[in-house]
């Protein structure tokens, strides 16, 4: 399986997961105001903690977004490109958003695919703060209150990256988690669901980075860092099945099914499972 060597030291925890009660929440994202405004306002009033959020047929003017890029130096094995503007209004087909809020301060980290105005196909990190709701959308939320999402730096990446955290008991249906470098992606949603007892659960929102893609069909995508985002995903019988879309480092969208055991975080993924079916806690090794 493909690896890439971190510039800090290596965590003993390859997994962070924490299981807490989580609801659906639907809500609309006003015109006029940033990504940033339009899904943390609504989250806070309702008490919201962390989240993962998805978006539909959402126009945004103007959108702006970096991709996954090479090493800025020896302090990041991957980084980000230089921002980029799309031209007049954007279509997003999908967007995913972890969402935590810490001391009424909002963290938010997006990834998502869209039509530019000219009708081609994009993908990226959108940078919340800089990019409009343009007409108003509908999103979905599947959220938790006995459970938050705060920023810190993780010295493995060297990056500032949102992890789990614990604010009340640990019980309910739903697991909030955060996946390390080079761990497989579809082996570790099993570890997680065998760790919370679910023979059955949904992938629910969910994004973050691959080490490259590999799909089902046979189709690679050669970079060694591509920012993803769940489009649907799930574990039957504890087998993970996840169908992803994959930006890759010029800003192309790919799609399909991720073979088992062959596609490892890049940097950080962040995973909401919504449990099913439960059997006997299991253990994480």
């Amino acid at each position: 399986m493909r690896r890439l060597v971190q510039p800090g030291p290596v965590s003993a925890e390859r997994i962070e997961m924490l299981r807490g009660p989580f609801e659906r929440l639907s809500f609309v994202l006003g015109s006029g105001l940033t990504m940033t405004a339009a899904i943390s306002r609504p989250l806070m009033a309702a008490g919201v903690r962390a989240a993962t959020v998805q978006i539909a047929g959402l126009v945004l003017k103007p959108l702006r977004y970096v991709m996954p890029g090479p090493a800025d130096g020896p302090a990041h094995v991957a980084y980000f490109s230089a921002p980029h503007a799309a031209a007049g209004r954007s279509l997003v087909t999908l967007a995913n958003v972890t969402f935590g809020c810490v001391d009424e301060t909002p963290r938010l980290h997006c990834h998502a695919m869209w039509t530019d105005a000219d009708g081609s196909a994009r993908g990226g990190h959108i940078l919340l703060d800089e990019s409009l709701v343009a007409e108003p959308a509908e999103a979905t939320a599947w959220t938790f209150t006995a459970l938050g999402i705060d920023a810190e730096p993780d010295p493995e990446t060297n990056f500032m990256l949102l992890r789990p955290e614990r604010l009340g008991p640990d019980t309910g249906s739903g697991v909030l988690a955060r996946i390390r470098p080079n761990e497989d992606l579809c082996n570790a949603i099993e570890t997680i669901a065998r760790w919370a007892g679910l023979r059955d659960a949904e992938v629910r929102g969910s994004l973050g980075s691959l080490i490259g893609a590999v799909f089902d069909d046979g189709r690679v995508v050669p970079d060694h860092a591509t920012e993803v985002l769940v489009q649907s995903g799930s574990v039957r019988g504890g087998i993970a099945a996840i169908d992803m879309a994959v930006v890759d480092m010029q800003g192309r969208v790919h799609a399909g099914r991720l073979v088992r055991g062959e596609n490892p975080v890049c940097i950080t993924f962040d995973l909401v499972l919504e449990g099913g079916r439960s059997s006997q806690a299991g253990s994480t090794q």
